[in-house]
């Protein structure tokens, strides 16, 4: 299911667009995690494959850093270290090469026929690819491959999934043709699955004179080299194994409800997995008496033989973020398997906040005053204590899938996939059904307009005007086929974003709609964030921006290489992107944002104005001067606006670029400030001045 994204409208600025050219996204330093999919080791260097890049860590995963420069498409679905080489296997590039810890990488393919590369085997000089057309061998490093197929005939046979090696034993296991054998560096194969189910074969590992198998159908053991299997998986409650991992003598499995762990060569198996949040495991690896688990929410290491798991993915800027909040300097982000993080300096630094979750799969976070809620794919929770600490909040909720969250006053509304909506007034406590009228019952989002809520179902957009308690369809068939998977609130207007039928607007709550994206080159819209008078709109090609209200639209993607985009939100004056697979991209409003000049006549000295209205709820406009002489660079001088609140804790920045001499005009919408006292300071070389404003809600 698609995720909803976050509404946030925090923060407008009047302003016209500049060129998107000049606007640069920076990857913030987290989230951390992400999917990884495959691990190597080389010494002190531990690499893991992610599905967009590779990652290497020099301190047993205390740290990573990225180490991908010259990967092209990089899925990467197996890692071999062969020598001093390192080599990865990617879903459709085909191999690289590196000859320097991952610095760099150059493609290594010549003669590789099929690019899809899903696992490595390294014997002696001999180097083997398993790809979906069969096996590969390189005997120069990867410079060049043939194909070595003989015996690999039957339905299936050539889809390689797994290789092993052991001396001059070459084993391949299969998606569907079981495994097969070689004695001869992969020039003839031969059958080896007596015992063996036609089920897909994942891994295969060798310990000793044991050879496992990890299948669709759980593990399967060989004493013989392969000409006999017995099933070895008693106690493993997850049949689907995809990672095998020898330590001493205890073997591990990965599974998609977390590691197994057995002392007695797979005769009997015990659950291994406390600690590991995201129990799907993908790889695991085994370095001293380090045992690493690589997930769908990043890398988790055991150094008690699988006894506890802690965290081990600072520095993998891999998540899958699906919803970001902002309140004040905190930012929280979502994500797919990884939970919540938090950050207070604008994403330079993030911790996890996931303390009392017991599900890591985030689909929503929403603000209501001191509490901090997240609806997750087991139920609500809620956090009083800005993510420290949560606690369930979900009593009433027959269905915990929770898609989407939304808040007014102290009604609390939960989306829910096929269990339409429910209602609590007491802060997550307890929940009753709100769903008359909704015909749908799976919500993928929900938004608030004034005393108005919408829901976003597959049969189009619905609003309630008693919280809730009735619900009663409202398009004119310009919603009847895409369902809304975003909303944008910005009075009269009212956004919502589809699943192939791109933007809609509506002006009178919902009644009528009209499109308001016909310019726009993608039609699935993931998240929206409204700023004053430009609209952002996130898909899986990256951000777009309008200024009129979605008559027209422009890229805004320089710099952004994680182009799926799934939240949007403003922070301070930074717009934020959480992105699939990339984490969360920020790129400064003054990049993408101009401000309004209202009198191109050159003012005689600096000045700023007193805003009006004052006292304001909840915006107001700033007019000030830049004096000089017009001209290219004649006179331009770098000028700062921004609001300060009383312990000088800066809260929004309205402006921040080099200015021609003018007269301008800044709205500052504080949507998203307590009501009080705060300062604005503008400064534009020696001119520095500041005034009070004040808040009244």
């Amino acid at each position: 299911m698609k995720p909803s994204a976050s509404i946030a409208v925090l923060l407008a600025v009047v302003f016209m667009a500049t060129s998107p050219a000049q606007a640069q996204w920076v990857q913030t330093n987290g989230p951390f995690g992400g999917s990884v999919q495959c691990f190597a080791l080389s010494g002190t260097n531990l690499f893991a494959g992610t599905g967009s890049s590779v990652f290497r860590s020099t301190d047993s995963g205390e740290n990573w850093t990225s180490a991908s420069s010259g990967l092209t498409r990089a899925n990467v679905s197996a890692l071999a270290i062969s020598g001093s080489d390192l080599f990865a296997g990617t879903d459709g590039a085909g191999v690289f090469r590196s000859t320097d810890y991952g610095t760099s990488w150059t493609a290594a393919d010549s003669g590789l026929t099929n690019s899809t590369v899903w696992a490595f085997a390294v014997s002696g000089t001999n180097l083997f690819a398993g790809t979906y057309g069969g096996v590969f061998r390189s005997t120069d490093n990867g410079t060049s491959w043939i194909a070595v197929n003989s015996g690999l005939t039957a339905m299936y046979s050539i889809y390689i999934s797994a290789l092993a090696a052991s001396g001059t034993d070459l084993f391949a296991g299969t998606f569907g043709a079981g495994i097969f054998h070689s004695t001869d560096n992969g020039q003839n194969w031969a059958a080896a699955g007596s015992g063996l189910p036609n089920a897909a074969v994942r891994v295969i590992t060798i310990s000793g004179t044991n050879l496992f198998a990890g299948t669709e159908s759980g593990v399967f053991r060989s004493t013989d080299n392969g000409t006999s299997w017995t099933a070895a998986s008693s106690g493993l409650t997850d049949a689907s194994v995809t990672a095998l991992a020898v330590s001493g003598n205890t073997l591990f499995v990965g599974t998609g409800i977390g590691p197994f762990r057995s002392t007695d060569n797979g005769e009997s198996w015990t659950a291994a997995n406390s600690g590991l949040m995201s129990p799907k495991v993908q790889a695991l690896a085994v370095s001293g008496t380090n045992l690493f688990a690589g997930t769908d929410g990043g890398v988790f290491r055991s150094t008690d033989n699988g006894t506890s798991w802690t965290m081990a993915s600072s520095g993998l800027t891999r998540a899958d973020v699906s919803a970001l909040a902002v309140t004040g300097t905190d930012l929280f982000a979502g994500t797919f398997g990884d939970g919540i993080f938090h950050s207070t300096d604008n994403g330079q630094q993030w911790t996890a906040a996931n303390s009392g979750l017991s599900n890591v799969a985030i689909e929503f976070i929403t603000i209501s005053g001191t509490n901090l809620f997240a609806g997750t794919q087991s139920g609500v929770f809620r956090s009083t204590n800005n993510g420290t600490s949560w606690t369930a909040a979900d009593s009433g909720l027959p269905n915990t899938y929770v898609t989407a969250l939304a808040v007014s006053g102290t009604t609390l509304i939960a989306g829910t996939y096929l269990s339409a909506v429910y209602r609590s007034s007491d802060n997550g406590e307890s929940w009753t059904g709100a769903s008359s009228g909704l015909t749908y019952t799976t919500v993928y989002a929900l938004a608030v307009s004034d005393s108005n809520f919408f829901a976003g179902t597959w049969g189009g957009v619905y609003r309630s005007t008693d919280n809730g308690a009735n619900w009663y369809a409202v398009y004119d068939g310009g919603l009847t086929q895409p369902p809304p998977l975003a909303f944008a609130v910005d009075p009269p207007n009212l956004f919502a974003g589809t699943w192939g039928g791109g933007v809609l607007r509506s002006t009178d709550d919902g009644t009528t709609w009209s499109l308001a994206s016909s310019a726009l080159i993608d039609t699935t819209i993931q998240a929206l964030a409204v700023i004053g008078t430009t609209l952002f709109a996130g898909t899986d090609h990256g951000v777009f921006l309008s200024t009129d209200g979605g008559t027209s639209w422009k890229s805004a993607n320089s710099g952004l290489t994680s182009t799926d985009v799934y939240a949007l939100a403003i922070c301070g004056s930074d717009l934020l992107a959480g992105t699939l697979g990339g984490s969360v991209w920020r790129r400064p409003l003054s990049q993408l944002t101009s401000v309004k000049e209202i009198s191109p006549k050159v003012p005689t000295q600096f000045s700023l104005s007193q805003n009006y209205p004052n006292p304001f709820n909840p915006s107001t406009r700033i007019q000030f001067t830049v004096a000089g002489a017009r001209g290219p660079d004649l006179g331009t001088r770098n000028v700062k606006l921004a609001v300060y609140d009383l312990l000088g804790r800066q809260v929004a920045v309205l402006v921040n670029e080099k200015k021609q001499p003018g007269s301008y005009e800044v709205t500052f919408d504080a949507s998203h400030l307590a009501s009080g006292v705060y300062f604005y300071r503008m400064q534009a070389g020696t001119f520095v001045q500041t005034r009070k404003l004040l808040l009244v809600r």
